[in-house]
């Protein structure tokens, strides 16, 4: 545990997707950096527990303990990733409480471990286009990006190029592609349904997922050996997470202390208002308070989180909350909608695979593009994450039969694949959607607690709806022989996408933005929050490549203010 009183140069508040970037970047160039974590210590490898655990060892077979999920997990159990091999790294909803509105329902999926969220997600890893940097100005909705793709770009290239990218190259303007890994390999049935839409639906481009998950060895990791769940751990360094990437590349400088179990409760700054000074963080086992000091600060809690922070760190100089005056902070809250459509095939029978690929297929966003007339009715668009699903035992397991030939035929691959469309829909900024300190309520902390209220829009409804529309035009080109299309009224409730993002805009005028065009804070000129807190749209791709780029783009451009001496001592 270091002293208060040792003088850090920078201090990052989380371990996750962005904190372990902000980690890596800052220590390499020098500075000595220290990252308080909320969640527990999770080794990487080592404490993976469920990684390759088979059923029998799991307690109940794998399937989750009801009662308990109800009583401590009600918000969490709702992830696919959610089970008991791996509960360890999940919040404990009844131990950390937030307010969730029936009428404006949102799930903050959160984590609670080392490497937060990057242990958990799915992978999925796509550049913004330079249309959907050009959105807000475009259409008037949000206030316009004060960086555009071609700012990004090189920084794009600079995380992937560590990160490890699989994909494939296409020369797409609306899905750039990125500096690429070779793909992963298309089973029978996708390369059948591939072939049908370019011969029917030219129009609706095909292409093998880009994720974050390596096809050869890179960066002293190991290539992907296709083993299952991903989001048990893995000890290989296979896919990207902080716990095998970033965090030991921070560790190997010299320049990093880790602290885990410390809740940030606030920020403090100095007499002027426009410098923080420190950071006061509480014990999760002693509850002991400690105050640590640095020049600069970088919040990556999360989008929720961070914002909190932000509310909670109110002063009198700052009385709506840390560099609130555009009273920005905490809305515009964003999501991606999620809903799933179904196609039964009988094709590729014969042409199975080996191994559990950890990805499938993505079709991207092929309505309302520039220069393109369709008959939309609504702004912006949606991508397809596909996947191709053959049924198996575990599907089957209450077939009727009996004897030696039951158990045979459950050995085997089900007589049909079925291929799940999941709909991914950009939601659009909308102040409304925020989020608040509960007056009164209070967590085990003493820190006001969270209050989340969101809903959708029409025009997300709109988009909802259209996912279904194509989505039975694209199963019938590809040869389904029977299609399952949801209604627009099963969109998912919000934060279920787990892509919250906005709540701290960036944006050129502080009067309408909490940050700038490098993630510094308006009114607090050694405050960045790089986290998808400021995200000032939300496309419909998966944000996390994008935290990536911005974070390092950051890191940069606060570590050359310090070289300049523009920040205050």
């Amino acid at each position: 545990m270091p002293s208060e009183s040792q003088q850090f140069d920078a201090i990052v508040v989380g371990s996750g997707i962005s904190g372990g970037w902000a980690a890596k970047e800052l220590t390499e160039r020098g500075l000595k950096v220290l990252v308080l974590e909320r969640g527990k210590n999770i080794r990487h490898g080592a404490d993976y527990s469920g990684e390759h655990a088979g059923t029998w060892k799991l307690p109940y077979y794998g399937l989750p303990d009801r009662e308990k999920m109800a009583r401590e997990y009600p918000i969490q159990r709702q992830s696919y990733a959610c089970n008991e091999a791996t509960l360890p790294f999940w919040n404990n909803d009844h131990d950390n409480p937030y307010i969730k509105l029936e009428d404006k329902p949102f799930n903050w999926m959160r984590a609670d471990a080392l490497g937060g969220r990057s242990l958990l997600w799915g992978r999925q890893t796509y550049r913004w286009s330079a249309m959907d940097f050009e959105a807000n100005a475009r259409d008037g909705h949000g206030i316009p990006w004060p960086v555009s793709y071609r700012d990004i770009a090189p920084w794009y290239s600079h995380v992937e190029r560590f990160a490890g990218i699989s994909g494939e190259a296409e020369g797409w303007d609306h899905l750039p592609d990125s500096e690429f890994l070779p793909p992963m390999d298309y089973y029978g049935i996708e390369r059948t349904i591939k072939r049908r839409l370019g011969e029917k639906l030219p129009q609706v481009k095909v292409t093998m997922g880009r994720a974050a998950v390596l096809t050869r060895e890179h960066q002293g990791r190991a290539p992907c050996h296709y083993c299952g769940p991903c989001q048990r751990g893995c000890s290989t360094g296979s896919y990207f997470s902080s716990q095998s990437s970033t965090l030991p590349a921070a560790r190997a400088t010299g320049n990093l202390t880790l602290l885990t179990d410390q809740v940030v409760e606030k920020l403090e700054h100095d007499a002027s208002g426009q410098r923080i000074t420190a950071v006061h963080c509480i014990d999760t086992h002693n509850g002991e308070r400690r105050r640590y000091t640095a020049r600069l600060f970088f919040l990556c809690a999360s989008t929720v989180a961070s914002t909190q922070i932000m509310l909670n760190s109110a002063s009198d100089l700052h009385p709506r909350g840390l560099g609130n005056r555009s009273d920005a902070l905490g809305r515009h809250l964003m999501d991606h909608g999620m809903i799933t459509h179904t196609g039964i095939f009988i094709d590729d029978l014969d042409s199975y695979y080996q191994g559990n690929r950890p990805n499938g297929l993505y079709i991207p966003r092929f309505r309302n593009l520039q220069g393109q007339d369709d008959d939309a009715s609504f702004l912006r668009g949606y991508g397809f994450q596909a996947m191709p699903i053959r049924p198996d035992w575990q599907l089957n397991f209450n077939r009727k039969g009996f004897g030696a030939g039951y158990k045979e035929a459950l050995s085997k691959p089900g007589a049909f694949w079925m291929w799940a469309l999941a709909g991914f829909i950009e939601s659009l900024p909308a102040a409304h959607n925020r989020i608040t300190l509960h007056p009164r309520k209070k967590d085990r902390f003493g820190i006001p607690q969270v209050v989340a209220a969101f809903t959708w829009s029409d025009n997300e409804r709109a988009l909802a709806h259209d996912t279904g529309v194509q989505a039975e035009k694209i199963l019938r080109a590809a040869g389904a022989m029977i299609s399952t299309i949801a209604p627009a009224e099963q969109l998912s409730e919000g934060g279920s996408g787990i892509h919250e993002m906005g709540t701290a805009r960036m944006g050129d005028d502080p009067n309408q933005a909490v940050l700038n065009q490098y993630n510094r804070a308006h009114e607090l000129d050694n405050l960045y929050v790089t986290d998808g807190s400021f995200m000032t749209s939300s496309a419909c791709v998966n944000p996390s490549l994008t935290y990536m780029a911005f974070t390092a783009r950051a890191c940069d451009h606060a570590v050359r203010q310090l070289n300049e001496q523009q920040l205050r001592a």
